[in-house]
């Protein structure tokens, strides 16, 4: 298999908090009006919501994308993917469909949908057909520092005794205890779902992997990219990259709408 280029981007600063300023689009910065791909929607994991997307989505408006943020329920794949179908059916042109963590599976599944053009996977996973989330663990080091708890009814929580080690340590304390707080738990059976359809197949793929992702072994990460022949950026940042690195994933989106409209013309 030929491997892709890695492109290995220091980080701009980690976030000291959820919300950092950021500085307004500039004329390069807008997108030009004969792009055809205008459209994003952004899928969030587990056990957290699509709030922690808002540095991500400020950048990419401010260039003038068109940015739609997915709630998933979390109850079951397909019932993400059914979410996500929900917003991609509300596009009124193409599509950069991003998912991270559990989200990248739901992206997955859910990207044959014909409007989408292109996927970013944001330290995300991506099974093939017939494959389940949990078998991508599989011959990898265990995450030690990231331990779920799971309740008598089957939905996953991360230990909060572990939230900032294992999914956020570049978080400010105040911020990781809302997020720890604030959890939305995944049903685990979700994990054992075999998956229909591997949108990464037929469509072009990026990926932004966290150089300090505690939720993931490294080598998974990059064993994951690299099977989906996705061209991989990588950032110094922890598993909460979608919060504490917006401008490097809005970047590689703006890069992903881009080579897919220039495809289109």
């Amino acid at each position: 298999m030929t491997r892709k280029s890695i492109t290995t981007v220091s980080a701009i600063a980690a976030a000291a908090s959820m919300s950092v300023a950021l500085p307004a689009a500039n004329a390069a910065d807008t997108i030009p009006k004969d792009q055809s791909v205008r459209n994003v929607v952004l899928v969030h994991g587990a056990f957290a919501d699509g709030s922690g997307w808002k540095g991500v989505y400020d950048n990419l408006t401010k260039r003038g994308y068109r940015v739609t943020i997915v709630q998933n329920p979390l109850t079951s794949l397909a019932d993400d993917v059914a979410a996500t179908r929900r917003a991609l059916e509300r596009q009124d042109g193409p599509v950069i469909l991003v998912g991270h963590s559990w989200g990248g599976t739901v992206i997955t599944e859910a990207g044959i949908y014909p409007k989408v053009a292109g996927l970013v996977y944001v330290s995300a996973l991506s099974p093939d057909v017939g494959e389940t989330t949990a078998q991508q663990y599989e011959g990898f080091a265990p995450a030690a520092e990231f331990v779920i708890e799971t309740t008598k009814d089957g939905f996953g929580y991360v230990s909060p005794a572990k939230f900032k080690a294992g999914f956020a340590h570049d978080v400010s304390d105040a911020d990781v205890a809302f997020m720890r707080d604030a959890q939305v738990p995944i049903n685990m059976s979700a994990f054992a779902t075999k998956l229909e359809n591997a949108a990464w197949r037929t469509k072009p793929s990026w990926a932004v992997i966290a150089t300090e992702d505690k939720a993931f072994d490294q080598a998974m990460l990059i064993h994951m990219a690299e099977r989906i022949n996705a061209k991989i950026t990588k950032v110094s940042a922890s598993h909460a990259l979608f919060m504490t690195q917006p401008a490097v994933i809005a970047d590689t989106i703006d890069q992903a709408a881009k080579t897919a409209s220039a495809k289109k013309q």
